[in-house]
């Protein structure tokens, strides 16, 4: 354990962020791959990137994504953040496009009527998600958004406010339910389902946190264009002129 810690902390001293990141050849890659704890865990390296006394690995285990490290002598994994000591910032893998493939025609509802197509992973009580739907009326001429629902664990609510909302059948239903309901909403509190409504609700918001964790999303609101390529739900509003109060 000790020289474990021992070798992060020598890592974390010599790493900075702000240096960019240089991704790893395939041959690499396929190296690590070859690893004993890589193969028994049934690991698979999606990419990493060389720096300098660590490689940072974005991996799958079991479909979902994470990241870790491995040291240069490739004796020991690390889990966990680890901290420029000098900026105080995370050491960061750069996000790089992802596969939108499997998203298609899995949404829970597509919001607004514009050309500019993008995917939503949002949580009904998040509040940067609400922050963000808040400023909805002004880009829905401007955008096509997939909407997806990623109920994060401790939102007590989280859930069941997205069955409610992917229970609507229209589109301004869906948009009304979405930008407004709360816990305390009464239609919320009231709500009913028909025989065999809620399983089937329930089934698809299953495949759409499925969908999220394939993607490696761990928090919400996440967005991406039509290309895979993150975007900050602040830069998209300023794409189009909004002012954020």
């Amino acid at each position: 354990m000790f020289k474990l810690l021992k070798t992060a902390l020598i890592a974390l001293a010599m790493i900075s962020a702000a240096n960019a990141a240089n991704l790893l050849p395939k041959e690499k890659i396929n190296e690590f791959q070859d690893l004993t704890l890589f193969k028994n865990a049934g690991i698979t390296i999606d990419r990493g990137f060389d720096e300098g006394n660590v490689y940072l690995l974005n991996i799958t285990v079991r479909g979902k994504a994470h990241k870790i490290y491995l040291t240069k002598d490739k004796k020991y994994l690390i889990q966990g953040e680890m901290v420029d000591t000098n900026t105080g910032m995370p050491l960061m893998i750069p996000d790089m496009p992802v596969d939108l493939k499997p998203t298609i025609g899995k949404e829970a509802l597509t919001f607004g009527t514009g050309k500019d197509e993008y995917v939503l992973f949002t949580d009904p009580e998040c509040p940067y998600c609400k922050k963000f739907e808040s400023y909805f009326h002004q880009i829905e001429d401007k955008v096509k958004m997939r909407v997806f629902f990623y109920p994060l664990p401790f939102h007590k609510n989280a859930k069941d406010i997205s069955l409610y909302i992917m229970s609507k059948n229209d589109y301004k239903s869906q948009t009304k339910a979405m930008t407004e309901t709360t816990k305390d909403t009464a239609d919320f509190k009231n709500r009913k389902y028909k025989d065999g409504e809620l399983e089937k609700l329930q089934k698809n918001l299953d495949e759409q946190m499925a969908i999220a964790a394939k993607l490696g999303i761990s928090g919400t609101p996440s967005i991406f264009n039509k290309d895979g390529e993150k975007v900050s739900w602040v830069k998209l509003l300023q794409k189009y002129g909004v002012e954020i109060k």
